[in-house]
């Protein structure tokens, strides 16, 4: 049977090895074929995810079904020479998210056409979210532990019989593995981040599994449990528009020594930008072996392709200029659905939101044709004169060094990838033992 990365990573954990893993879960080209690119430095196996709001059997917002988005990312692999077969692929928050004001029959019928669909198209990390009210549910009383776990464990039969019909085709395909929980923050960050984050209980963790395996049990398929190698808690980190909770490991002594009982689990953390290196290296170090990060990679996408944009206006006249700012300001007003319920304030304030929130909500723009557009004229602009480096040690100076030192060219969209490769960094280092031992930082 194939290699199970995730299975890896655990038993090496159970040995004494630090390692976990980061979760780049995006539909950026640029974010993945920074990723990519990076993960070649050490022959990294690469976890990428697609949120079912961005990919699903009706296309999500980004207009791409699972197997499009299979493709997308390859395509994006062979293009850096990254080997196929070391992308993990994988769906994030698939169950009923996209349908939840639907009542169950209907919401979970499409959950169940999702699951399959992400399976057949050959994904091996399946993030199982049953954790939102539905159409019919109370709304004055909590959803319970027991019908989060009754649902999770209907998609999970339905990926099973999915993984099935591949093995009639491939005897070595790999069987996903599953990642369950209700403590899921919602894809992007929270709004508005409130004084107190609850941080999962003990108590909470034990309940969750105990009755995932009791319905896995209802299901006939007890024996299967061992497909669940993470489940989804609140360790206390979160982000909003201009605030982080930041991880204090003093405040998940007690969950961590919970998770410890169950070896054959980690902990998934979500919503982790923006936590320091440090930070995400305790973490790790605690439990939370799984890492989820998009908005602050695409933040990173963001900043670099506005600092170019600023370059643009020093460099190039201003009749061929792409005004790339521009464009996306515009871009967004003319489609505010996925920004002005997230934004508030005054109108000057949430002008400032629109391009520097760290919830990034621009991203859901990017793949507009007039932003594209924009950006290939950007980086063809930049390309086509020379940069001083004075002039790149004001909008780059990280990247600054890396030129002079001959370590990166100065060609636009390699200064951009650039300023995400430092956030993977940071993510690198909190997950890699090799990271750990290496001279990486040292020159």
């Amino acid at each position: 049977m194939q290699r199970n990365t995730l299975h890896d990573m655990i038993y090496k954990r159970n040995i004494g090895i630090h390692c976990g893993i980061p979760s780049y879960c995006t539909a950026s080209g640029i974010v993945i074929e920074a990723a990519l690119q990076q993960g070649k430095r050490f022959g990294d196996d690469i976890l990428i995810e697609g949120t079912s709001n961005q990919v699903n059997q009706f296309g999500g917002y980004t207009g791409m079904r699972p197997a499009d988005y299979k493709e997308f990312v390859y395509s994006l692999a062979d293009k850096v020479k990254f080997p196929r077969d070391q992308i993990i692929l994988g769906g994030d928050h698939l169950g009923p998210l996209v349908w939840c004001k639907e009542p169950e029959a209907s919401a979970m019928a499409k959950a169940r056409d999702l699951v399959r669909e992400f399976v057949l198209a050959g994904y091996k990390k399946i993030h199982l979210d049953t954790s939102m009210r539905l159409g019919d549910d109370s709304v004055t009383e909590p959803l319970s532990t027991r019908t989060i776990a009754r649902r999770g464990a209907e998609l999970f039969k339905v990926c099973e019989e999915a993984y099935q019909e591949l093995l009639k085709k491939d005897p070595n395909e790999q069987r996903p593995a599953y990642v369950i929980g209700s403590e899921v923050p919602i894809p992007g960050g929270e709004q508005e981040l409130t004084d107190q984050i609850a941080i999962t209980k003990p108590e909470d963790l034990h309940e969750t599994i105990r009755i995932y395996q009791e319905e896995f049990e209802k299901q006939g398929m007890g024996d299967l449990f061992s497909s669940i190698v993470g489940i989804v808690v609140q360790p206390g980190v979160e982000f909003g528009d201009e605030n982080i909770a930041r991880y204090d490991r003093t405040e998940t002594v007690a969950l961590s020594k919970a998770i410890a009982q169950y070896p054959g689990i980690v902990l998934e953390g979500h919503s982790t930008d923006y936590q320091s290196p440090k930070q995400l290296k305790e973490m790790v170090e605690d439990g939370v072996a799984i890492l989820k990060v998009g908005p602050a990679l695409t933040f990173a996408a963001r900043e670099g392709l506005y600092a170019l944009s600023l370059m643009e206006k020093e460099l190039i006249p201003e009749e061929k200029r792409a005004n790339f700012i521009e464009v996306v300001e515009e871009r967004m007003l003319a489609n505010p659905k996925n920004w002005e319920v997230y934004y508030k304030g005054t109108e000057e304030e949430k002008a400032l939101k629109r391009k520097y929130s760290l919830s990034d909500r621009s991203r859901y723009y990017f793949a507009d044709p007039a932003i594209q557009a924009a950006i290939k004229k950007l980086c063809d602009n930049i390309d086509s004169v020379h940069v001083p480096l004075g002039l790149l040690h004001q909008y780059f100076p990280v990247q600054y060094i890396q030129v002079r030192d001959g370590k990166l060219s100065r060609k636009a969209m390699e200064l951009v990838k650039a300023k995400v490769i430092d956030r993977i960094e940071d993510y690198n280092y909190a997950t890699k033992y090799n990271y750990m031992i290496g001279d990486i930082f040292l020159g």
